[in-house]
């Protein structure tokens, strides 16, 4: 499956966020990370980031896409990251 994450955490929060999204996705700009994952992998990622952050004032929005082939993706400006997995 393909995953868009997007988040929108307190700043004390922010990097430990950003390095645990890092080990399963591509960061592709400010709080925005996307690749393919497995089921299992989004689970272990969902569990590693509940316990980071506080869900009474951290938002964390994952993006489904059970496919690829409706997926298209347009920049406007600077590319900051291109995902590897990207097709």
């Amino acid at each position: 499956m393909y995953v868009i994450m997007v988040y929108d955490v307190n700043t004390a929060r922010v990097q430990k966020v950003l390095k645990t999204g890092r080990r399963y996705l591509t960061w592709v700009q400010n709080s925005v990370f996307e690749g393919e994952i497995t089921e299992a992998k989004l689970a272990r990622l969902i569990s590693s980031l509940r316990k980071i952050i506080d869900p009474a004032e951290d938002s964390v929005l994952f993006y489904i896409l059970r496919t690829d082939a409706y997926l298209e993706r347009r920049t406007l400006g600077v590319v900051k990251n291109e995902p590897t997995q990207f097709i």
